[in-house]
Order: C-alpha cells, then structure tokens, then sequence
C-alpha cells in the first residue's frame, strides 16, 4: 500500500515521489518524473522525450533520517 509522500495528484494523474521510487528498489521503464534511478531501464527513444530529471538527493543507496 502507497504511503501519503510517496505520490501526490497532478491533473488527475498520480505521480510516484523519489521515497516511493526507492522503496520500490528499481527503475520500472516508465520515465517517471522522480525517477532516483537515472531512467535506467527506459528505452532510449523515450529517453529522448523525457523533461531533464529533478534533482535528488543521495542516489539509489539514500537513506532518510
């Protein structure tokens, strides 16, 4: 079950946040916004059309205090 900060709702769409992303422990190919996973699995032609990524901090291994 989604935890309330891991998405929020964006015209009527829910977006996954960086904590829901790296609780899910990879990237799933899909070009999320705050993808922690440097779109890793995304096909590149897709990468191509995606907006830069959001900045994030501490990578894959972050740990939240």
């Amino acid at each position: 079950m989604m935890k309330p900060d891991e998405f929020y709702i964006t015209d009527g769409l829910y977006v996954f946040t960086e904590r829901y992303h790296l609780r899910r422990q990879r990237c799933c190919g899909n070009g999320c916004r705050h993808c922690p996973y440097e779109h890793r699995e995304v096909p590149e032609e897709k990468k191509a059309s995606l907006a830069p990524p959001y900045p994030y901090f501490g990578g894959p291994n972050a740990k939240f205090d």
